[in-house]
């Protein structure tokens, strides 16, 4: 299905060669028109990318009617950003810096016994900084300035703001993330990414992936245990792995990189293929694959409890600088930092097939049509499990500094 039709007029920003933008209500849409990718962008709610086409097929899951049903009852979809962490906690607090910082639960941002996903995934806080293209990429840049709102500050004490640029250059999309420590104290780097990607050439169990780890974290109640396993004990061959025997959930460390520091995840159809590419501070992987006739692979995490509730994911939802203008950025394998994709309608892209939920699982039922490759800044539960000694790469941010990294989607075979 397409998105409705907003009945505000599109407005095109000229275009420079093969690169454009194009403004219609919320939505800011990247195009390469050489490359027949377009990205749809919605700032003003959370910053998630709700669809990225390639040659008339959409590659994000959005499974909405139109971008306002997106907005009365969000589940995670698109690229949606987790933060200020992402997966779970242990208990309703974390650790930072030594110290004990318990949520206020009545404030209601938090939710939830083991909280999961942060609180800002549907911010509507987001301010849009530029949107410009030119003869190299064409690319939006959004600012949330977490310390300006006292609840958030209530539960996360550190005064920081995060600066997103999603670009598109040579049909890739590059998501470029900064965040900037305000605080006087260092700030603990948790965050993680979402993205709910999809094939349209063929059905979920037909798909192999590759997935780019020397290790498992396997994980007990959602949380890992803390030792670690080789990837072989889960996956006999890492770089051919039929989905179809799977349900996934899993976390993975020690990612495999290439001369640039860039570790990727595969997931490839009859013809089609994404190759997503996670920059060096992103130091885990969660790959997520509810299959609805399979249990979840031995140590796998969130979905462990309920591998039929894969429809919409609903359960899993959470309760600085400008980018420089024209950045050609990083990318893997030495590449330039690309960008990405708009969607069919003005509201966004097409539905995925099977991005809705399918039914009950009784019987051989139809699995999900998606696969999320997650780009963490730590595993799961990292914050608590640092403390404990158990996670040695917590990442922190000096009191005044920053942090930043690129993930990367390159589309193949459309």
């Amino acid at each position: 299905m397409r998105l409705a039709v907003l009945a505000l007029a599109v407005c095109s920003i000229p275009a420079f060669g093969q690169y454009s933008i194009q403004h219609d209500g919320d939505v800011v849409r990247l195009v390469d028109s050489a490359a027949k990718v377009t990205v749809s962008v919605v700032p003003s709610f959370g910053n998630v990318a709700i669809g990225m086409t390639v040659n008339g097929e959409n590659i994000l899951r959005f499974p909405f009617a139109s971008l306002d049903d997106f907005k009365k009852s969000p589940t995670l979809c698109g690229i949606p950003l987790l933060a200020p962490w992402g997966n779970r906690l242990d208990h309703q607090g974390f650790y930072a810096n030594g110290k004990a910082y318990n949520f206020n639960m009545e404030l209601g941002n938090v939710k939830g016994a083991i909280p999961i996903h942060g609180f800002l995934t549907y911010s509507t806080d987001w301010k849009l900084v530029e949107a410009k293209a030119d003869k190299q990429a064409a690319w939006v840049t959004s600012r949330l300035e977490v310390w300006r709102q006292p609840s958030s500050m209530a539960q996360w004490p550190f005064a920081h703001a995060i600066v997103i640029t999603h670009r598109l250059q040579k049909g890739i999309l590059e998501v470029r993330t900064r965040i900037e420590n305000l605080s006087t104290e260092p700030m603990p780097v948790a965050i993680g990414f979402h993205p709910y990607f999809q094939l349209t050439d063929s059905p979920r169990d037909e798909w192999t992936i590759s997935v780019g780890a020397r290790t498992e974290w396997p994980v007990a109640s959602g949380m890992p245990t803390g030792v670690t396993r080789p990837i072989e004990q889960m996956f006999p061959d890492p770089k051919s792995v039929p989905l179809k025997d799977y349900s996934l959930d899993n976390v993975f460390g020690d990612l495999i990189r290439d001369a640039s520091g860039f570790a990727t995840m595969t997931v490839k159809g009859k013809k089609q293929q994404l190759d997503v590419s996670f920059g060096p501070n992103f130091h885990s992987a969660v790959v997520f694959a509810p299959n609805r006739n399979r249990q979840p692979a031995a140590g796998a995490g969130r979905g462990a409890a309920a591998p039929g509730a894969a429809a919409g994911d609903a359960g899993r939802g959470p309760g600085g600088q400008q980018a420089a203008a024209g950045d050609a950025g990083r990318g893997p394998g030495g590449q330039q930092a690309a960008a990405g994709d708009a969607g069919r309608g003005p509201g966004g892209p097409q539905a995925a097939p099977g991005g809705a939920g399918r039914g009950a699982p009784a019987g051989p039922a139809q699995n999900q049509s998606y696969i999320c490759f997650e780009p963490m800044s730590g595993i799961t539960n990292a914050l608590n499990l640092a403390q404990k000694g158990v996670y040695k790469e917590l990442q922190s941010i000096p009191a005044g500094g920053t942090w930043q990294e690129s993930f990367f989607v390159k589309p193949s075979g459309f």
